[in-house]
């Protein structure tokens, strides 16, 4: 359960300011309000959410700051009423909308602090988000550092093993040998190199910044919505309480999230589709254990080249800056809230250093400089001999001699032959004065 999680965190004492006051617009500003918000959206060029726990609640997952929040009730001794399962829990009214705004075209990217995994299982694609925080249905390799979906929440927190092996394959058919363990960030762990680094871009290129169910507390992930500033864009918060950047906010709405989304959808004439297991791939691998067939492994990595992508429009917009590369790299580390936050200014937010190399994904026989989109839906068949259907599958060639004869997987290759490449992970539990490095492969 989600209590589950908070307690199995390492003490820490600084966790903000808990218990704060909630507020609500009245109905007739509350219309005004999202009307104008609209009118952004529309007139914006590149829309950046970011969401916090605020936009679960609805889902029964307790927020921690709240009134009635894990942490708030933690200092009385006391533990939330309402607690759900993980696994039990489905995506909200506001995660489906996300997930709708974004296939509209309405929004470009999701940056999210939330650990309950709703943003994958309301059918959001890996390239279209950043899980700063880690996500309780993803194991990781400790030695390749891919990320792997899981039927069921993992059962451990602060990145511990599992006591499973990576059942990533190399060329040639070779077993990574690394072993899996659960993503979740405790307070001093790093944040996840690519994850970080395609929410520092998206956040640099973005023109509207809205806030989401977050009091904005923890960094960086709480100053990432002020890079709309630098752009002569606006930032928006919806939030029931006040945050830690209200007063550098552009329109500020005291409302539930899911009244919000439901209005705003409205007028922007958008459908949202209500939430089914076919969508939900963590339904999809339990169905398949449920019928006694073997589950394939579900590739959750950032595809490189959606880095890469990102990457070429930000040299295109304000040119390869990467004077404070160095200065960031050093400031990686996951939380400092409030009460042990030295500075709130935007420009503390770390920007790792970051590259790749052409090579750096495929599947098993797959030729240098050629990768596949990690595109792939997740109306998996549950005939797992025929995972997934050849025409399914997008190619993305990066090197034009290469064009001619494009590789693409048969109709018997398996899920578990498809996989993503990612850097090795920075050491963690550093001291926060000492260097941070990036090493690749």
């Amino acid at each position: 359960m989600s209590c589950n999680y908070a307690e199995g965190l390492s003490p820490y004492e600084h966790k903000g300011k808990l218990g704060l006051p909630e507020f609500f617009d009245d109905p007739n500003t509350v219309d005004e309000k999202i009307e104008k918000l609209a009118e952004w959206i529309r007139s914006s060029k590149h829309v950046v959410v970011h969401t916090g726990a605020g936009i679960s609640t609805s889902a029964g997952i307790p927020d921690f700051r709240g009134p009635n929040g894990v942490w708030t009730l933690e200092e009385k001794g006391e533990k939330p009423k309402t607690n759900i399962s993980f696994d039990i829990a489905a995506p909200t009214f506001t995660h489906m909308a996300l997930s709708a705004l974004i296939n509209s075209g309405h929004i470009k990217y999701i940056v999210s602090q939330n650990i309950d995994g709703l943003h994958m299982r309301s059918g959001l694609k890996r390239y279209s988000m950043s899980e700063l925080h880690g996500n309780m249905f993803v194991a990781q390799c400790s030695y390749c550092d891919r990320q792997f979906i899981q039927g069921s929440a993992v059962p451990t927190v602060g990145q511990k093993e599992m006591g499973l092996n990576c059942p990533w394959m190399k060329a040639g058919g070779r077993p990574c040998r690394g072993k899996l363990h659960d993503n979740i960030l405790d307070w001093e762990h790093n944040l996840p190199d690519r994850d970080l680094e395609m929410a520092d871009m998206h956040s640099t290129l973005s023109d509207l910044s809205i806030s989401l169910g977050t009091t904005l507390q923890i960094v960086p992930a709480g100053n990432l919505p002020l890079r709309a500033k630098r752009n002569g864009g606006k930032v928006v918060i919806v939030n029931l309480q006040q945050t830690k950047h209200h007063k550098k906010a552009d329109l500020v709405i005291h409302l539930q999230v899911d009244k919000v989304l439901q209005k705003l959808t409205s007028i922007l004439n958008v459908r949202v589709p209500p939430y089914t297991p076919d969508i939900d791939p963590t339904r999809v691998l339990k169905r398949c254990v449920e019928m006694g067939l073997n589950p394939k492994i579900l590739d959750w990595t950032i595809p490189v080249s959606s880095i890469k992508k990102v990457k070429a429009l930000v040299a295109a917009k304000k040119g390869d800056n990467g004077a404070d590369d160095k200065k960031r790299r050093n400031q990686r580390k996951r939380r400092r809230p409030e009460e042990d936050d030295s500075s709130s200014d935007e420009s503390e937010i770390p920007k790792p250093k970051f590259t790749v190399n052409d090579n750096d994904v495929g599947i098993r026989t797959i030729q240098k400089g050629q990768r596949l989109s990690n595109d792939i839906g997740y109306g998996v068949p549950l005939d797992l001999t025929t995972v997934v259907p050849k025409d399914e599958f997008k190619t993305e060639v990066v090197d034009e001699e290469l064009e001619r004869e494009p590789c693409l997987p048969t109709t018997s290759t398996s899920a578990a032959m498809l996989y993503t490449v990612s850097p090795k992970r920075s050491p963690i539990g550093e001291n926060r004065e000492s260097k941070q490095h990036v090493e690749l492969l």
